[in-house]
């Protein structure tokens, strides 16, 4: 929905970045020190989205080269794709190893030392990604308010795969070390590995509802997903408002891109309107749609007659 700043997208991924690699390792070692499967299963959380944020960058590189005899609609899927990966990888590096190592504590039962580290590194990392989500959800709400809607609404339209992957990727951050800091205190106060264990499992359940969603979002922008209904309604009123045209007939709009939009139309063109007239109307009509939507990047126009009354 609309056209995202490439720069403030790139801005947003490498903080997200940076704050990830940190995370992980000083998780890494406080799980390592303390011998708690949650602390390890943010370690895994946060170093698959470090993974994410290098396979986001691809993408906002990728999406960003310009068209090519070879790609004339340009290559803005290729950040659908990579976006897509870094769900995946998510989903495979972050789910898989919470959920069994979570599994495999409240099985087996360890027994827990230290773990005064381990609630540091929580500490730490909630403001770093507390940053990190704050950077990203500022953005959203700039954009929201440029195209006048709500930023809940923004993040479930918008083709900006970057902004909305750091966002889903650090809520999710969030809530994960509040879970891990419960099953810690759970497990400190009774004894019992499997406050812990439950708590890596209900991270890696996180990370998969999170992944899942991230997954069927790109995949929609990858098959061809329409521009958003208030976009189009807005096109197709600059249509209408062409005195040549009588009627549109049929309005395609495909994402070709993150914010990039493909706009088809067959056009019901008046009677009395000449062929020299119908191709000055085409002109004014892109012109007008690139102006009034910065996002549309293609338009084509079919002068289809309908039947008409006698």
């Amino acid at each position: 929905m609309g056209e995202p700043k490439s720069g403030e997208s790139l801005g947003t991924v490498l903080v997200a970045g940076a704050a990830n690699l940190t995370i992980a390792l000083a998780k890494l070692v406080a799980g390592l020190i303390g011998g708690s499967a949650a602390m390890l299963s943010e370690a895994a959380h946060s170093a698959a989205d470090t993974v994410t944020e290098l396979l986001l960058l691809v993408a906002v590189r990728r999406a960003g080269r310009p068209a090519d005899r070879r790609h004339p609609f340009g290559h803005g899927k290729a950040g659908f794709f990579w976006a897509m990966m870094a769900a995946v990888a998510t989903l495979v590096g972050g789910a898989g190893f919470s959920v069994t190592h979570g599994l495999h504590e409240i099985s087996h039962g360890e027994k827990l030392a230290n773990l005064t580290p381990s609630y540091v590194v929580l500490a730490v990392s909630f403001v770093i990604e507390a940053v990190s989500f704050s950077k990203a959800y500022r953005q959203l709400r700039a954009e929201a308010v440029r195209y006048e809607v709500s930023p809940v609404r923004l993040v479930r339209l918008t083709s900006d795969t970057a902004l909305k992957a750091v966002l889903f990727e650090d809520a999710a951050a969030l809530v994960g070390l509040l879970v891990a800091g419960a099953g810690l205190l759970g497990s400190q106060l009774t004894g019992s590995a499997l406050w812990d264990g439950a708590a890596s499992v209900a991270i890696g359940l996180l990370l998969l509802v999170v992944a899942l969603i991230l997954i069927q979002s790109n995949l929609s922008l990858l098959i061809g997903q329409a521009a958003p209904q208030a976009l189009e309604t807005g096109v197709r009123a600059v249509l209408l408002a062409q005195p040549e045209v009588e009627d549109v007939v049929e309005l395609l709009t495909m994402m070709i891109g993150p914010g990039e939009v493909l706009v088809a139309a067959k056009i019901d063109f008046r009677d009395e309107a000449s062929a020299a007239g119908v191709e000055s109307a085409c002109e004014e009509v892109d012109r007008r749609l690139r102006e009034r939507f910065p996002g549309v990047r293609q338009v084509f126009l079919d002068p289809t007659p309908t039947r008409r009354r006698s």
